[in-house]
């Protein structure tokens, strides 16, 4: 099966599943919703807000990421669970060619989602953020275009792991465990010095660094630093997940 028709197989398989509309949807949904919320509930003075008005109307990137998780997950682990993954693999036997031609889907349906999410998300800050000015030029661009960026990464990552572990809530629970728990981890450590390596190498913390407008000086890592270190997971975990597909029976 040629590159193409590979594609096409994997996108009929993709939208014939009921569940991916949903967690497309639920990506937009939850990531303008949180972020809506904190905008709501920041506290402006007739000054303006101040603080990072960008940052703050994309916190809601930090819920909507779990969609794009479960998303990546159910790509490889319907598959598996049902046993049509021999199908595939009688359909096409390159295993290579069949897990880059997920990941080009995922990343596809994953970009759109969160290209509508970010924008959405930084129209309704401007509303509930009264008094503040957003930036413009390259600032707002790196801030918009890296948190879409940010969220094709962490599917990524999750589709690596997915087809390394091979069972979706397994692979769902590694998958959150290392975005959510590596910057609670850095939280509670008292070292500043370790604290702060921490951060510069989790996932999370990492590459939502590209997210801010404000004082990016005085972050543990930069934005586009920040965004490398979680491609940099995303790729090791790719690697590993094609590795072990390639080596073990369907």
């Amino acid at each position: 099966m040629n590159g193409w028709r590979l594609l096409r197989a994997e996108w009929t398989k993709a939208r014939t599943v009921a569940s991916t509309g949903w967690l497309v949807a639920g990506t937009v949904l939850t990531t303008v919703a949180l972020g809506g919320a904190v905008a709501g509930a920041t506290h402006c003075p007739s000054g303006g807000c101040g603080g990072d008005p960008v940052r703050t109307s994309l916190t809601g990137v930090q819920l909507g990421q779990i969609a794009v998780v479960v998303l990546a997950v159910l790509l490889v682990g319907t598959e598996y669970g049902t046993g049509t993954i021999q199908v595939t693999l009688a359909a096409a036997p390159r295993r290579g060619a069949v897990l880059a031609a997920k990941a080009a889907v995922l990343g596809a349906l994953v970009a759109a989602a969160g290209a509508v999410a970010v924008v959405a998300s930084l129209l309704l800050g401007r509303v509930l953020l009264p008094g503040s000015t957003l930036p413009g030029g390259a600032t707002l661009l790196r801030a918009a275009g890296g948190s879409v960026l940010y969220l094709v990464l962490v599917g990524l990552l999750a589709l690596g792991i997915a087809v390394a572990v091979r069972h979706s809530a397994a692979a769902i629970g590694v998958v959150l465990g290392v975005l959510y728990l590596l910057p609670v981890v850095a939280g509670a450590v008292g070292d500043p010095h370790w604290q702060r390596h921490l951060v510069q190498v989790a996932p999370m913390s990492a590459g939502l660094a590209v997210q801010v407008t404000v004082g990016a000086a005085d972050l543990p890592i930069g934005p586009w630093s920040g965004l490398a270190v979680l491609a940099g997971w995303a790729a090791a975990a790719l690697l590993a997940g094609a590795l072990l597909f390639r080596l073990r029976d369907a």
